[in-house]
């Protein structure tokens, strides 16, 4: 106890001394330790670890591309009014129609009927002469151009002889009483069967060749009955004439005399 007392401040002094010592010693390791958080951090900083980007959608834009590459049509023509102002016109009874391609000119024409035009073949009447069978057959031509031409006449024939209709090829059944002759028209070649007119399942022949058609113009009231093809004359409507071309079951086909420019009109059946 009397060394302490003695040397006390001794001691105590190598106390103090021996922990400066220990801190010394751990501030080495500190630093070491600092210095390598510092490398660590500074290497995140200058190499940080970057995420991928997610994919860009770019559909949109590929979209407005694709709108862009298509040009723009602005169409001002008809039906557009901005700079085709509509006409009006008044019809012989007072009434307003507007003036374009379907209210007036061949667009406006109707068909209201179309009729069948045959060629009827028909076993009038024979007589046997010498054993050979002399037939007379009825013609009916409701085609024809010349209206003379459309009435019935008959044809007098033998088998083989020929005439301006038909060549008659042969006959069947008694010569007397035939059941039906055979004849080979001679615009198309075809063989016709002309049954007999005791026959009331399916008397004589008859075959379709044409066809009339009934047409109005309703902003003119005007009408024409049993028009052929190519008839004369022409039909007059909205200050220009138009030639029948051609006739079918479903439509007439109009050309106007001007410019020769043809028009379809459909027929469209109440059936």
């Amino acid at each position: 106890m009397d060394f302490l007392k003695k040397h006390y401040e001794k001691v105590l002094l190598g106390a103090v001394l021996l922990g400066l010592a220990v801190a010394v010693g751990f501030l080495f390791f500190k630093i070491a330790s600092e210095k390598a958080e510092l490398a660590r951090k500074e290497a995140e900083l200058r190499s940080p670890k970057v995420n991928p980007l997610p994919p860009l959608n770019l559909s949109p834009y590929a979209a407005v591309l694709q709108r862009l590459g298509t040009p723009a049509i602005l169409d001002l023509s008809a039906p557009h009014k901005l700079f085709n102002p509509m006409p009006w016109q008044k019809t012989p009874d007072g009434r307003l129609i507007r003036v374009d391609a379907n209210s007036i000119g061949p667009r406006a024409v109707v068909v209201t009927k179309i009729n069948e035009l045959h060629l009827e073949l028909a076993l009038d009447n024979v007589s046997v002469e010498d054993s050979a069978p002399k037939f007379v057959i009825g013609v009916k031509r409701e085609a024809a151009p010349n209206p003379k031409d459309r009435r019935k006449t008959e044809r007098y024939c033998k088998v083989g002889d020929k005439n301006d209709v038909f060549m008659l090829k042969q006959f069947r059944g008694p010569p007397d009483n035939p059941t039906n002759v055979v004849v080979v028209l001679n615009d198309t070649h075809e063989e016709a069967v002309i049954t007999n007119g005791s026959n009331k399942l399916k008397p004589g022949f008859q075959r379709i060749d044409g066809y009339t058609a009934d047409l109005k113009y309703p902003p003119e009231n005007k009408t024409w009955l049993n028009r052929r093809a190519n008839m004369p004359p022409p039909l007059a409507f909205n200050a220009e004439e138009y030639d029948i071309v051609s006739i079918s079951n479903i439509e007439v086909v109009l050309r106007a005399k001007s410019n020769q420019k043809k028009w379809s009109i459909a027929y469209h059946s109440p059936d």
